[in-house]
């Protein structure tokens, strides 16, 4: 497995699912979605972005019913093994984006500050996730270029300290937001708020996410997302 900082491959893994019970949904039925992580291949090595459902307490599990599959057999599936890991990004601490966290001891992983922080302080994900033996953190404070070609932009709202992956390809430029939009089609949605903002169109109008102008600035072609297969791209190429 091998490409280049000016041809980086992305490879999205499927690691399970979970319930998302309807007190969340703001609907009257639960919703199953999807546990997605991603593999960039990049000449410095292999990034893995976000890794998984974590193990959680008995209420949390029954809350959510995750079903997981494991890391290692979703890195199987591409041609990759956890010795080749790189580096790791997680878009933040929740259970369900770092739960493979400790079976990369040693490796580094980039969080913001305010986002390891907010895990430090207790109540918000599963601690033995967060300080596991070997854990080797490399905080950053706002953006970041993490290698060539590869940028770590802040994405605030689901959390304080979430972040988003940028990534230069030939083609067009990848972002990958985690849970920084829920659905593509709620990105969509902040994408043309936006649009008609910068249009003049006559008030009122919804508000979009502020950093929505930075990621703009990117042009990008397609974004992925953490909890939906769905991906965003355009409606006219450029």
């Amino acid at each position: 497995m091998h490409s280049t900082s000016a041809h980086p491959t992305v490879h999205r893994l499927d690691l399970g699912y979970f319930v998302r019970p309807a007190s969340e949904t703001g609907g009257p039925e639960p919703r199953v979605e999807p546990a997605l992580a991603y593999l960039v291949e990049h000449d410095r090595g292999l990034l893995l972005f976000d890794t998984g459902i974590g193990a959680a307490d008995p209420e949390t599990e029954a809350h959510y019913r995750p079903r997981r599959r494991p890391l290692q057999a979703a890195l199987a599936a591409v041609g990759a093994t956890l010795a080749d890991i790189s580096l790791v990004v997680n878009c933040h601490l929740h259970f369900d984006h770092c739960g493979g966290n400790p079976l990369l001891a040693g490796k580094p992983i980039l969080v913001q500050d305010v986002e390891l922080a907010t895990a430090r302080r207790g109540d918000y994900t599963i601690d033995e996730l967060i300080d596991f033996p070997g854990a080797r953190y490399e905080q950053l404070t706002g953006e970041a270029e993490v290698w060539p070609g590869v940028r770590v932009v802040p994405t605030p709202g689901h959390t304080d300290g979430h972040q988003s992956l940028v990534l230069h390809h030939p083609d067009g430029t990848v972002v990958l937001a985690g849970q920084a939009h829920d659905f593509a089609s709620h990105y969509a949605s902040d994408h043309l708020a936006r649009q008609a903002a910068l249009d003049g169109a006559a008030r009122p109008l919804p508000g979009y996410r502020p950093w929505l102008d930075r990621l703009a600035a990117f042009a990008p072609r397609r974004v992925y997302f953490a909890h939906d297969c769905s991906v965003w791209e355009p409606p006219h190429a450029p």
